[in-house]
């Protein structure tokens, strides 16, 4: 065990992923914590946690996983990963819950993709693992049920356990598929953090937000009406979600923007219902998400 832990991590590595041990047997970390460093070796200069100690370096792979059949954990931001993590319900019982995978793929059908095909490793619970290549210049973290239910991220600031690594509820197993691909553009607008104020705009800015707001309403539903077979859904996804933060922020009401939207979706070709099925999940979620950023903000 100890040996094919071993190749697992050094696997990982060959890929130019960073790895860390993780306790025999589990998904925890197997690195000191902060309140136990004693500040000597790797940590002489100040606490090293795992995001930093993570290596690639094969000779400190060797050295480590030579002292406990230990599994890998691979840190998402120092390998430039973002990794989609597909989850199962909890209650397994009950068999009408649609699971991550069910969820990611309605929601890359409903934005005119198919799912990525990328590498991808299915996890001890019965779930997955997409591995994606972060976007350059872009500093992604770890998100949790922002994409949709059942469906986190890990990327600067988490990990995920490699294939290769068991725990006593199954094995981490990579499935047969090609190298990582980049992170879709749809995926990429969800996940980055819209712009923020830091306070209460003044009258005057708050007159030229809102004319911003109008003209990006005006393009939003312009690039949706031109939007092209295949790309209809996707455009009006992206749309509503750009514009919910003005909805959010009280630069644009929202049945004016829905009413847009829709008219948009509708001289592109979709139909009624797709257009609402559309418009109502990427508002909700547009308007919660800038409406708690708002506050943390104030």
């Amino acid at each position: 065990m100890s040996e094919h832990l071993l190749n697992a991590a050094l696997t990982a590595a060959g890929r130019g992923w960073h790895v860390f041990p993780l306790r025999p047997g589990t998904k925890r970390p197997a690195l000191h914590g902060e309140k136990s460093c004693t500040g000597a070796g790797e940590c002489a200069s100040g606490h090293r946690k795992w995001e930093q100690r993570a290596t690639t370096d094969a000779d400190r792979i060797r050295a480590a996983w030579s002292r406990a059949p230990f599994n890998v954990g691979i840190a998402t931001g120092p390998s430039g990963l973002l990794v989609v993590d597909l989850d199962v319900p909890k209650d397994k019982g009950s068999s009408d819950a649609p699971d991550g995978a069910a969820t990611f793929g309605a929601l890359c059908e409903r934005t005119g993709n198919a799912v990525p095909d990328t590498y991808r490793v299915r996890t001890a619970s019965g779930g997955g693992h997409l591995y994606f290549t972060a976007p350059d210049g872009v500093r992604l973290t770890n998100t949790a049920g922002t994409v949709g239910e059942l469906v986190d991220t890990r990327a600067w600031g988490g990990y995920v356990v490699a294939a290769g690594s068991v725990t006593p509820a199954g094995a981490y197993e990579a499935l047969c598929g090609p190298e990582t691909t980049r992170v879709p553009d749809w995926l990429q607008s969800i996940l980055r953090p819209a712009p923020r104020t830091s306070q209460a705009p003044s009258v005057a800015v708050a007159g030229q937000s809102g004319r911003y707001a109008d003209v990006a309403l005006s393009n939003e539903a312009r690039n949706v009406a031109l939007a092209q077979h295949g790309e209809r859904e996707r455009k009006l996804f992206v749309a509503a979600r750009a514009l919910g933060r003005f909805v959010a922020w009280g630069d644009l009401p929202r049945h004016v923007v829905e009413q847009a939207l829709q008219e948009a979706g509708e001289a592109a070709g979709l139909t009624v219902a797709e257009c609402r099925s559309t418009l109502r999940s990427a508002l909700n979620w547009s308007i919660a998400h800038n409406q708690i950023g708002r506050r943390a903000t104030a």
